[in-house]
């Protein structure tokens, strides 16, 4: 006989954007946020009895609502108050599960100065969160960054791999690596300071990239994720994907032109794909 298994509901892309302001400086954010609940609704499922479920129009609504009073700085910490209400307040729920994204702005700067309210976006690049908690637990929290796109344009070679009948790759010793990458890293502390944390894992990621004699993705990847576990002693450990961008060589021979690794034609698809776990 048929019976529910594992099942959860929420409201999903809920987009908030929320000025904060210091007299005459402002700071500015944009959120994608998703809720998700789990506990008592079998009986939705089973029996079409609303009774035990908050509408999602009501999760969009108190995203809305915690976020006007809130004084949380980071997705990490807002997350985890908007849980922490969705939980207090609904005894039929269990477990509460948030995920921001935040788009990348930043303070605009003219004339070597901090303009106090105006903000650029930099790159395409998310911050996010993923924060989950069952109603007597503790805050399970996963941060991380999307779309973290780099390329070097020497450093990076890719030979002694296996070569078999099928193999047509040839070696290459100086070529363009570029990746768009996603990290996700979790704290061993229980209350790190989420902003300052973030800042010193991307700058050591980024360092790292432009510096690395990099002799596969594999090898870069590795080295970018000892250096955030040095760079935050806080966390205890740190997912890279790293799928390979490729830029291949453009064949100008049928011109009469040669091609000294000048003109590239971007491909990124199919593309290679790479990701580990670094641990302590």
């Amino acid at each position: 006989m048929p019976r529910l298994g594992d099942n959860r509901y929420g409201k999903s892309r809920v987009r908030i954007s929320r000025i904060t302001r210091h007299g005459d400086r402002h700071e500015f954010q944009e959120w994608t946020v998703r809720v998700l609940l789990q506990g008592d609704f079998e009986s939705s499922f089973t029996e079409a009895d609303n009774s035990r479920i908050l509408p999602t129009d009501t999760m969009k609504n108190t995203v809305y609502s915690i976020a006007r009073d809130s004084s949380a700085a980071t997705i990490e910490e807002f997350a985890m108050e908007l849980g922490d209400y969705l939980l207090n307040n609904n005894p039929q729920v269990s477990n509460a599960s948030v995920e921001i994204d935040e788009k990348a702005w930043e303070r605009m700067h003219c004339d070597g100065a901090a303009a106090p309210t105006t903000f650029r976006l930099c790159g395409p690049e998310l911050n996010t969160v993923s924060a989950s908690r069952g109603k007597n637990g503790q805050w399970d929290i996963a941060s991380g960054i999307d779309g973290l796109t780099m390329l070097k344009t020497t450093k990076s070679a890719f030979t002694g791999y296996i070569k078999d009948r099928l193999t047509t790759l040839k070696p290459a010793t100086d070529r363009i690596f570029g990746t768009s990458a996603t990290v996700v890293w979790t704290c061993a502390s229980s209350e790190p300071n989420y902003a300052n944390v973030r800042s010193r894992i991307l700058g050591s990621l980024l360092r790292t990239f432009a510096a690395h004699d990099s002799k596969s993705v594999q090898h870069t990847l590795f080295d970018m994720g000892k250096a955030a576990l040095d760079a935050a002693p806080e966390i205890a450990s740190i997912k890279l994907t790293m799928p390979n961008l490729h830029h291949l060589l453009a064949d100008l021979s049928p011109f009469g032109q040669d091609n000294p690794n000048h003109i590239f034609v971007p491909v990124d698809e199919p593309h290679g794909y790479i990701e580990a776990t670094i641990e302590r």
